[in-house]
């Protein structure tokens, strides 16, 4: 049986692309490897945060279905790749699971089949990696047998403004005919389309976006460092200047940078212009300020016990929020986790409370979980609040009377301390 669409990928932006072409009407199936992933979407439970069990089964009763089954992807007229572009062992860009994506989808490509790279990655990768493999596997021709497309996702996980129908979407292709078979098929469930070059323009611009937010997190990080040291209120500094109308964005300082794209896509723009001989120095002075900000957290931590007495081997620490935004469950790249490395290397006792994390791992060593902040602050000897969830109502944390690093800027009261 065939369907409109097949996506290759079944994590936070392969569902997310799903659901909402599948309430326009578009036929879709699903393939991952994971078998967990693939039962649970088939039993109606969804494992991302933006998608609820209730959009499953609104897809399932559309006739949607996933599977472990390459075979699927044969049965397809467009196929999304939305597979993980992270970093290896010794962090370099890791475009395995886009390799082995696009040569499944090779062994399987059919003639006037269109191919959609959404995963991030450095330009070049759509006509210098994807193209090749696609080609020698199914020994056909991109841009006269088969359409190939490269269109960057955006999402932004817990963003309730924007979501995938109304975040304009680029789309680019090998050729203007690919490019203008990727606009009719995102026309059908997204209202707002930009065209680009090329697909090296399109990979480009999506670097850029987080590249922005890198460079501009790593900023009012050294500044919060700066206004700490000259005794300056950073946060009311950045209240003051976000009043201005034009000519400033504002961006908050924090205990560091995670999650799958902002500390990962700067870092396959870097290497890629090493490639060709230029140097990124801007990168690399924010790569250095942002690595510095959970042990600038530490060492806060650390001074607020002394100045309490308090000796940091054996103090009882309670970090509140390990996830790397918030409101989501996601704990990849989180500075939660060097943060509780350089506590427990002090000899702290460390704890931790987040409402959508389930296990928490440092080095391989579990932290314990305490399911009532309230409760734990009673015993704590100090509180770092890491991550803003919307369940940690301030005025309780701040009555709870126990010492609180705050690096979000969001209470206030005798026992606060910021960042």
């Amino acid at each position: 049986m065939s369907v409109d669409l097949v996506v290759v990928g079944l994590g936070y932006v392969g569902l997310p692309l799903l659901a909402r072409a599948v309430e326009s009407g578009v036929t879709a199936a699903g393939f991952d490897i994971s078998a967990e992933v693939v039962s649970g979407l088939n039993a109606g439970r969804s494992h991302v945060t933006d998608v609820p069990d209730s959009a499953v089964a609104e897809m399932t009763s559309a006739g949607f279905r996933a599977t472990a089954d390459p075979a699927v992807i044969a049965e397809a007229e467009t196929v999304v790749l939305c597979v993980p572009t992270g970093l290896s062992a010794d962090g370099a860009p890791d475009l395995g699971a886009v390799r082995c994506a696009a040569r499944t989808v090779g062994e399987r490509l059919r003639r006037h089949m269109l191919v959609v790279l959404e995963s991030t990655s450095y330009p070049g990768t759509t006509e210098e990696v994807v193209l090749p493999i696609l080609e020698s596997a199914s020994g056909l021709t991109a841009g006269e047998d088969f359409h190939l497309v490269y269109s960057p996702e955006r999402i932004d996980p817990g963003n309730e403004r924007f979501g995938v129908r109304d975040t304009p979407k680029i789309v680019s292709g090998i050729t203007p005919l690919c490019a203008k078979f990727g606009v009719a098929f995102y026309g059908r469930f997204i209202d707002s389309l930009v065209l680009s070059r090329g697909t090296r323009e399109a990979e480009m611009a999506k670097l850029l976006e987080n590249t922005y937010r890198y460079v501009n997190i790593a900023l009012v990080n050294e500044v919060a460092m700066f206004c700490h040291r000259a005794g300056i209120d950073v946060w009311d500094v950045l209240h003051c200047a976000g009043t201005k109308p034009f000519g400033f964005a504002p961006f908050h300082p924090g205990p560091g940078v995670g999650g799958h794209c902002i500390p990962v896509d700067p870092i396959y723009l870097e290497t890629m212009a090493e490639r060709t001989g230029f140097s990124f120095r801007t990168l690399a002075a924010s790569r250095e300020v942002n690595a510095r900000m959970p042990g600038h957290v530490v060492e806060r931590a650390e001074g607020l016990l002394r100045e309490r007495g308090a000796p940091v081997a054996g103090a009882r620490v309670l970090l509140l929020g390990v996830s790397y935004k918030p409101d989501v469950a996601d704990t990849r790249e989180t500075p939660a986790r060097p943060v509780a490395r350089g506590l427990l290397a002090a000899g702290a006792q460390v704890v931790y409370h987040d409402p959508g994390v389930v296990g928490f791992e440092v080095d391989g060593r579990e932290l314990p979980a305490v399911s009532s902040p309230e409760e734990a602050l009673r015993s704590a000897d100090l509180a770092v609040l890491l991550q803003d969830h919307a369940c940690y109502d301030p005025v309780r944390l701040v009555g709870s009377r126990c010492l609180l690093l705050d690096t979000r800027g969001e209470l206030s009261g005798e026992n606060v301390r910021h960042l």
